[in-house]
This record gives C-alpha cells, sequence and structure tokens, in this order.
C-alpha cells in the first residue's frame, strides 16, 4: 500500500497513512498546483457567472418547483377564461359523440340479452317483407 506521506488518486491520505498533516490538503499525484485558495474559487465562480458559463443558476428542486406553479397558475387563468366559440363548438360535438356511444354501447347489451332464437325470428321476418 502507499508509504507514509503519499497521497492516494484522489488527493487525500489513504486510511493504512498515519501522518501528522492528515487534516491537510493534499496536491494530486503529478499535479505542481497547490490547491487552490477559498477567495480564488469564489473569483472564478464570479468570473464565471458573468460570462454566463454557470450550468445551472437554480437547483433542481426550485426549478421543478417553479414549474409546476406556474403550470398551475396557466391551468387556473384558463379556468377562468370564457371558452372561444370555436372550444364551444368542439365541446358540444363530444358531448354529442359521447351519448351516441353510450347509446350504441346499451343498444348492443340489449341485444344481448335477447335469446338468440328471437334475434334469428326478427331476421327472417325483415328478410320476407323486403322480398315482398
Amino acid at each position: 500500500m502507499g508509504s507514509k506521506g503519499h497521497a492516494d488518486d484522489f488527493g487525500l491520505l489513504s486510511t493504512l497513512d498515519c501522518g501528522e498533516d492528515v487534516g491537510q490538503p493534499r496536491k494530486l499525484n503529478g499535479s505542481s498546483v497547490e490547491t487552490p485558495s477559498h477567495q480564488d474559487l469564489h473569483r472564478e465562480l464570479l468570473l464565471s457567472h458573468k460570462r454566463g458559463l454557470v450550468l445551472e443558476e437554480k437547483p433542481e428542486l426550485k426549478r421543478v418547483l417553479e414549474q409546476r406553479r406556474l403550470e398551475l397558475h396557466r391551468e387556473a387563468e384558463l379556468a377562468l377564461r370564457r371558452p372561444s366559440d370555436l372550444e364551444t363548438e368542439l365541446r358540444k360535438r363530444q358531448l354529442k359523440m359521447q351519448e351516441y356511444e353510450q347509446e350504441e354501447i346499451r343498444r348492443r347489451e340489449d341485444q344481448k340479452k335477447i335469446p338468440e332464437f328471437v334475434r334469428v325470428r326478427d331476421n327472417l321476418r325483415r328478410t320476407q317483407t323486403f322480398e315482398h
């Protein structure tokens, strides 16, 4: 394993090392640059923000909550708004289609309830009246 004072791949002393400077940050293997100070990191963050290089300006949770809030607000506005003539006509047509479909389902269920010999007899009567 690593000897005393050597850093592992993550810049930390390995757990088997017993160095005096365990709390001190260590530089990575092959790195000649010392760990940047807090001020340098802050300065770099400010510059990247000014240039527009910040990847995410808000945390994901805040963005999701804000998006949900905006969607709810849009839905509330749509609910308060009076429907247009086109929307009204489309709604009427949709209701008529639903009524027709329900009526068709009821008719089919009623046909299933009628015994088969009665249906066959009715079909025979219809064919006989068409032939005469």
